[in-house]
C-alpha cells in the first residue's frame, strides 16, 4: 500500500518520458508517479527506490526522492516562509511548501522565523503541519533525574504551567508553582529534570536546587534592593504571588535567600521594608 507521508522502498514498475511509475511489485494497480528530474540516471524497471510520498500542487500523489525535514507524525523545527490568507507556508526541504493552517497555530507567526511543527494528514487526505505538538511527542526518553535538558516551549497553561518539547522529541512541563519570569510559546529553555513520571513523561524545574539557587536569588535580591535606591518597598511576609510578580522565585525562596544575607550583615528587616547596610 502507498502511504502518504513515509519514506518507501518502491520498484520502477513502468518509464514514461515524464518519469516513471512506482509500485510495491510489479502487476499492482496502486502506482505512484515519480517525475523525470528526480529519477536516477541509470534508472531501469525493476529497481527499486527510496522515495518520499505527498501530494503535488495538483492534489495528486507523487513521489520524490529528496527526504523532508519531518516524516509523518514526526517534530521539527520549519521556517515560515510567507503567511497567506489559509494559514502559514512552511519550508520543509521539498518543492511545493507545507501549511500551517491557521487553525492549528498556537499564536501568530510571521515570515522568516523558526516554529515547532508535527506532520499530520488533514481531512481532505493532505500532508499539513500544527503547532499543537503535544499528542506527537515521545516518552521514552534517555534521561534521568537532575539531568540538564534543553527544549522549546509550545504551550502554556494558567493551570498546568509549560509544557515543552525536550529536545524537540521529548514531552516535558515545568508545573506552574515552578514558572518564572516570562516564558512564551516558542522559547528556547534550559532546565532541570525533577523527575521521570510513570507514563515517561518528564517533569522540570528553570531554577537550580535550593542549595544551589540561594547564592543566585541573594544576588538579584541585592541588585533590586540597589535598583529601588536601597530600600525594597516589601518583605518575606508579603503576599507570595507578589514575591513571585516582583521578584521572580516563590515565597520560601525568597525567604532562603533573605535569611542568607541576613547571616551576612548584608540587609536588614523593618516591618514593611528590606534596606541596605
Amino acid at each position: 500500500m502507498l502511504r502518504i507521508g513515509e519514506k518507501q522502498e518502491l520498484e520502477i514498475i513502468k518509464k514514461v518520458d515524464f518519469g516513471v511509475y512506482l509500485a510495491e511489485r510489479q502487476g499492482d494497480e496502486d502506482k505512484v508517479l515519480l517525475p523525470k528530474k528526480q529519477v536516477p540516471q541509470d534508472a531501469e524497471i525493476g529497481d527499486v527506490l527510496s522515495v518520499f510520498l505527498y501530494k503535488d500542487s495538483d492534489d495528486r500523489l507523487i513521489a520524490t526522492t529528496r527526504i523532508p525535514k519531518l516524516m509523518l507524525g514526526d517534530v521539527a523545527m520549519l521556517k515560515v516562509k510567507d503567511v497567506g490568507k489559509i494559514g502559514a507556508f512552511m519550508d520543509w526541504g521539498l518543492e511545493k511548501d507545507v501549511l500551517l493552517p491557521f487553525r492549528e497555530q498556537t499564536r501568530k507567526v510571521k515570515s522568516g522565523e523558526e516554529v515547532l511543527c508535527a506532520l499530520y494528514v488533514d481531512k481532505s487526505g493532505r500532508l499539513a503541519v500544527t503547532m499543537n505538538v503535544y499528542e506527537f511527542l515521545r516518552t521514552d526518553s534517555p534521561y534521568h533525574k537532575d539531568d540538564r535538558v534543553t527544549g522549546t516551549v509550545y504551550e502554556t497553561s494558567n493551570n498546568f504551567g509549560a509544557f515543552v518539547a525536550v529536545d524537540n522529541i521529548f514531552s516535558g512541563l515545568i508545573p506552574k508553582k515552578e514558572l518564572y519570569g516570562d516564558i512564551r510559546i516558542g522559547d528556547q529553555i534550559t532546565a532541570r529534570i525533577t523527575e521521570i513520571r510513570e507514563d515517561g513523561k518528564i517533569t522540570l524545574s528553570i531554577r537550580e536546587k535550593a542549595y544551589l539557587q540561594i547564592d543566585s536569588d541573594a544576588e538579584k535580591i541585592l541588585a533590586r534592593v540597589e535598583e529601588e535606591g536601597g530600600r525594597l518597598p516589601f518583605t518575606d511576609k508579603a503576599d507570595p504571588e507578589k514575591i513571585r510578580t516582583e521578584m521572580g522565585m516563590s515565597k520560601n525562596e525568597f525567604k532562603r535567600a533573605i535569611g542568607h544575607l541576613l547571616k551576612e550583615g548584608k540587609i536588614k528587616i523593618g516591618e514593611s521594608d528590606i534596606t541596605l547596610i
